[in-house]
């Protein structure tokens, strides 16, 4: 019985309308799934559940329609197959990333080796309210990082070197937010328009731009729902390791000093978030 109540506690385990049924939702970091471990999934909703599953916003799966007195083998079942119980109420939920530089042209950072090793740091660690993350290799933003608690988005300054630009002018033709002219023959780039998401530097027929700071920008507090609201920034690093340290001290910040009933992005100035800001840029610096 002790066992029972608490497999019934996991955030993952979600009440459904008809009490005596459940929905379980997985844990499936960043949404990668081999086809051994799907057909492990489609035989446990088969057995336990109503044979169907739900692919959420989260890049993972619920099963739904378990009777509440098969909670306990379904919980053993997917951890079994390597598919967890996930997370749903006051806590880290499922990582989400975009497919990263393995798959995406337009990628600057490996989105999904960051949000494995974020997963295996924070998953599931209980806070005062929910904490979702969101991984973009590049500013185009897929995975909505900025309407996450913690958003993670990979940019790319490009560096042009005097005396090697011919002037053909891919760059400018390529640059969606009209960042870029051609001047007496030469590229010229309006730093106030550009977003880094390094489109031209892939776009040089010549490979003569570089890259000058290759980061992921790390922003806190976002919120989708009834009333979005895009994070603010926190700062911006170059390592994959300081990014997983980063994001393992917000949300260490967001367990001590936050409070439910409140989403994060109504208490960041009540937490003093520009004071923890001032403290990660420092500490970085040393």
């Amino acid at each position: 019985m002790i066992r029972e109540y608490g497999v019934h506690l996991k955030g993952g385990i979600i009440a459904q309308r008809d009490a005596d049924y459940c929905t379980i939702r997985l844990r499936l970091p960043a949404g990668i799934l081999d086809t051994a471990r799907m057909l492990g999934i489609a035989k446990i909703a088969d057995t336990y559940g109503s044979g169907t599953v739900h692919l959420t916003t989260r890049q993972t799966i619920e099963i739904p329609d378990i009777h509440h007195l098969d909670l306990e083998e379904v919980t053993d079942a997917l951890q079994a197959n390597g598919t967890p119980v996930g997370a749903e109420t006051d806590e880290v939920v499922n990582i989400i990333a975009c497919p990263g530089t393995a798959r995406c042209k337009y990628a600057n950072i490996d989105s999904i080796s960051l949000a494995q090793r974020v997963d295996e740091k924070v998953f599931g660690k209980q806070v005062p309210v929910k904490v979702r993350i969101s991984i973009s290799a590049c500013p185009y933003a897929c995975t909505s990082p900025l309407f996450n608690e913690i958003g993670v988005i990979g940019r790319i300054e490009p560096l042009r070197e005097p005396g090697l630009c011919t002037g053909c002018g891919t760059c400018a033709e390529y640059c969606k937010e009209c960042a870029i002219i051609i001047k007496n023959g030469v590229s010229v780039l309006d730093s106030e328009k550009c977003i880094m998401c390094g489109v031209c530097i892939h776009s040089c027929p010549f490979d003569l731009l570089k890259s000058k700071h290759l980061h992921s920008l790390i922003t806190v507090g976002g919120r989708r729902g009834r009333h979005p609201q895009m994070g603010r920034e926190l700062v911006a690093v170059e390592t994959e390791d300081e990014a997983v340290e980063i994001i393992d001290r917000i949300v260490a910040w967001v367990r001590r000093r936050a409070w439910s009933g409140r989403l994060l992005a109504d208490q960041l100035d009540d937490l003093q978030f520009e004071q923890f800001k001032a403290d990660i840029i420092s500490d970085l610096e040393k």
